[in-house]
């Protein structure tokens, strides 16, 4: 196989088994046999073996000698971590995002947001969670911040498997519609302060909402 097909069929078989642990098709622990995975998948074992390798770099797979690999199992606790670690450099993305938006992209978050608000009336709480999503990507490329996006994808991939069960939390996603909202009026006034103000809030009331559904209380 000429190198460049190669480097495509792992960069595919990177993209599927990633997208495949994201959305939940493939279980926290679950066993990742690579000749099962490539006829899932319909790709090279070897193409399969790179883009675990891959993956466990990312912080989604764990491997040990003469037991394999598997979906790295992510705790509570950890969640808490990464969440912190994000709020840290979504604070810095948001501050670049109030300085640099244009009318064209608060448009967009508001219709993003305009969006979650449809998707709460009609009780589908986790498309509210996937808009939730693309509101703080869409911040984070409105800020222009290559690094602080590069490390908040890389936490957020580790993290996601968690969002979900947040919204769950009863009063939860009202709360998250108001706070996007103090974020997004920031963000259009140029804010910096207060748009920093409104996203370090917000993603403490998400760990206190996450500890609250694991039973740990807020």
């Amino acid at each position: 196989m000429p190198a460049l097909e190669k480097a495509t069929e792992v960069q595919q078989a990177y993209q599927r088994l990633r997208e495949a642990i994201l959305q939940g098709e493939l279980l926290p622990g679950q066993r990742l046999v690579e000749k099962e995975l490539s006829e899932r998948f319909g790709l090279g074992r070897a193409a399969i073996r790179t883009a675990l390798a891959k993956l466990e770099q990312d912080g989604l797979v764990e491997s040990e000698p003469y037991r394999g690999a598997w979906v790295r199992v992510i705790t509570e606790e950890e969640a808490v971590e990464i969440l912190e670690a994000r709020m840290a450099l979504e604070c810095l993305a948001v501050r670049h995002a109030a300085r640099k938006a244009t009318p064209e992209a608060i448009a967009r978050l508001r219709q993003i947001h305009a969006q979650m608000e449809a998707r709460f009336r009609e009780g589908d709480l986790l498309g509210m969670s996937e808009l939730n999503s693309l509101f703080h990507r869409t911040l984070v490329e409105i800020s222009g911040h290559g690094a602080a996006r590069r490390l908040i994808e890389a936490l957020r991939a580790q993290g996601v498997r968690h969002q979900f069960r947040t919204v769950l939390v009863p009063g939860r996603s009202q709360r998250s519609l108001e706070e996007h909202r103090l974020i997004l009026e920031a963000v259009a006034a140029h804010d910096e302060e207060a748009a920093e103000r409104a996203m370090k809030a917000h993603l403490q009331g998400v760990i206190a909402a996450l500890r609250q559904a694991k039973g740990g209380g807020a």
